[in-house]
């Protein structure tokens, strides 16, 4: 799946593009035109230099850091070189530079020196072990191809014509290698000071190119002499368990590497493939969606039982009426078609929220658009990063439009202010906390801590474009006509009872976080244990199911969570066939006020208020019992008013 998408670009332009589908051709013609950086084929003639860049030191457990922070004495004699990073390198702490490892294509070169450390002092000492012990990790890149470590894993794979699993050994990689390791026996520290680089080449009648870099380090004690030959390479001896470099104050360490050439049957077209195989077995992530579909289908039953049920008790209800005057009270949903349209309290606040989301859901869906495409290559560093901002950034006019139509719905006029909102509020609190992070991260001086440059880059794309754009957004969005409400809102707001505490926020919030993590959490492990593992996730097809079956479980959810069982205790319409004014109805309920302090207003179409009722008679005292509600007919006032209190 993912080496189809990743160097497409290079099988568009070989002469028998047989193995491409349809839409690996579409692909193709994306990336040709698009000239994605870093999908470009380079091609090697015999003894052409081949220069190894490194990049930043990683750890699963800390900040990442620059490679000379701890290989200082390693510099190239002219200097060290940064190459162009894009904003989501820069982002993710990558720092590309130039190093000494260097050779001639297709000639082998053992135990070339690379540099040799001074005698380390009790600091370099303390930070070598501080290194180790956090596993950090060497990045190089060699033609774009970044360095990893070969692994051997067996699967076990369900065969497609017997049924039967058998085990299959899956060949992957680990990105970069590390540092050293912690030896078992006394605790010791151990350092690796000579690599072998194994460099894949793929030769053609026309063509040579690096289809694969792999690494294999190795600990050998310095002081050893003849360790390394620069003819026959690493004596088998120099591997022992007692002739390893350890980290010793005042003791110098040597570092050489070999670059062995190796032909490859693999294309240029397919050569991420062992860089996206993953350790694990696509079964897990089907039945991961297998088991999110449960969950769907649990919250649909649960979803259909409730309609049913309500409707049903409401038309049983309505048909058991005897009198006129009952027939004129509002019973079942009916109570609540004058109230679900009332503006909320923080009604500017809730538009700004709506557009928010708005914006967030446009960046998160094209993002996952153009990954299942195949346009955000992994060959491409940091093109998802930087996708994702610039996406958010001009889906400001989304942000915008959505919030003044949301705004102008509530029959409000001051969509200035609430556009200013909507384009700072949500930028304003992440680049706080982003802002305060930086800080710290520079303070440890780590790759991580974003530059000045970038920074600024990063206020230029939200001031310059994201909150201009936001603007345009709502000017078209509020010179539209308001939707019309399906019902009149009423002018005094019903009564919103108390409810019981298990039904309360707190229960509403973790029903409504539990199932939809529940419904993403597998795949969620999978793009954590890449992060984590030093692989690359690719499996953005899964991803995309996974994500759309979350997001219909939240829209099932808010319908559960708004229309419970009993009709009478909610602040919801049941109407399973208007969607979206259950939903609203969560929002307004979720953002009205509850005081159950009401003005003193008489009548409403035929009704009698108990706030009527108390304001002629001067009741000191009213109750609500569990069938009472705000608006009740006037034949039966006394389930709210308590005469015996009353002055006349």
């Amino acid at each position: 799946m993912g080496s189809t998408y990743v160097a497409c670009l290079s099988s568009c332009s070989v002469a028998s593009p047989r193995r491409l589908h349809t839409r690996t051709h579409a692909v193709c013609f994306c990336n040709v035109f698009l000239q994605l950086p870093g999908v470009a084929p380079q091609d090697f003639e015999s003894g052409d230099p081949v220069k190894i860049k490194v990049n930043k030191l990683s750890s699963p457990k800390n900040l990442p850091f620059d490679f000379y922070s701890l290989y200082p004495f390693c510099k190239p004699k002219g200097g060290v070189v940064s190459f162009h990073e894009n904003l989501g390198e820069v982002l993710r702490g990558d720092r590309i530079e130039n190093s000494v490892f260097e050779g001639k294509f297709r000639k082998d070169s053992h135990c070339t020196a690379a540099c040799r450390s001074p005698g380390l002092s009790e600091a370099d000492v303390k930070l070598w072990k501080q290194r180790v012990r956090d596993q950090y990790r060497v990045n190089m890149i060699l033609d774009n191809l970044p360095v990893g470590q070969v692994r051997v894993k067996k699967v076990k794979v369900k065969d497609a014509e017997t049924g039967k699993k058998t085990e299959r050994v899956v060949r992957f990689y680990e990105r970069g290698f590390p540092v050293g390791h912690v030896v078992d026996d006394d605790g010791g520290v151990v350092v690796f000071n000579h690599f072998v680089f194994k460099v894949l080449y793929h030769a053609d009648e026309t063509t040579q190119r690096v289809v694969g870099f792999e690494v294999e380090p190795y600990s050998v004690d310095s002081s050893m002499d003849g360790a390394c030959d620069p003819k026959t390479g690493l004596r088998a001896d120099a591997l022992e368990g007692n002739r390893l470099q350890r980290i010793t104050k005042g003791e110098a360490m040597t570092f050489t590497y070999d670059i062995v050439y190796v032909k490859s049957d693999i294309t240029w077209s397919t050569r991420w493939e062992s860089y996206l195989t993953m350790p694990t077995s696509k079964d897990v992530h089907w039945f991961s969606i297998v088991n999110s579909l449960m969950v769907l289908l649990f919250l649909t039953g649960m979803v259909a039982m409730i309609m049913l049920r309500t409707l049903r008790r409401d038309i049983s209800a309505y048909n058991d009426l005897e009198t006129a005057e009952e027939a004129a009270e509002e019973t079942g949903w009916k109570l609540v078609h004058g109230d679900v349209f009332r503006p909320p309290k923080f009604a500017g606040w809730l538009a700004v929220c709506v557009g928010t989301g708005t914006q967030v859901l446009s960046m998160v869906v094209g993002s996952m658009v153009l990954s299942v495409m195949g346009v955000l290559s992994p060959a491409n560093r940091g093109s998802l990063g930087t996708a994702g901002i610039f996406l958010f950034v001009f889906s400001g006019v989304f942000n915008g439009y959505a919030s003044a139509r949301a705004y102008k719905s509530f029959k409000m006029m001051q969509w200035k202010r609430t556009t200013t909102r909507a384009a700072l509020a949500f930028p304003v609190l992440v680049s706080t906390v982003f802002l305060l992070l930086n800080f710290l991260v520079w303070g440890q001086r780590s790759s991580g801590a974003v530059p000045f440059w970038s920074l600024f880059a990063l206020m230029f794309l939200w001031f310059g474009v994201s909150v201009p754009l936001t603007f345009v957004g709502s000017f078209v969005g509020y010179r539209k006509e308001a939707p019309e409400d399906p019902v009149r809102t009423n002018k005094i707001p019903r009564q919103v009872p108390e409810t019981a505490w298990w039904n309360g926020w707190l229960t509403t919030v973790v029903m409504g976080g539990v199932l939809p993590f529940g419904a993403v959490f597998m795949e969620l492990f999978f793009i954590l244990s890449s992060l984590w593992q030093q692989q690359v996730y690719y499996l953005f097809g899964i991803l995309t199911i996974s994500y759309t079956i979350m997001a219909v479980t939240c829209a099932e959810l808010a319908i559960v969570l708004v229309v419970r069982v009993d009709v009478r205790s909610i602040f919801a319409r049941p109407d399973a066939l208007n969607v979206s004014l259950v939903l609203r109805a969560l929002l307004v309920r979720s953002f009205a006020s509850t005081s159950n302090c009401a003005p003193r207003t008489t009548t409403s179409g035929g009704g009698v208020s108990w706030r009527a009722v108390a304001a002629r008679c001067t009741c000191s005292a009213t109750r609500y019992t569990s069938s009472s509600h705000a608006w009740i007919s006037q034949a039966s006032y006394r389930r709210c008013c308590t005469w015996d209190t009353c002055s006349s």
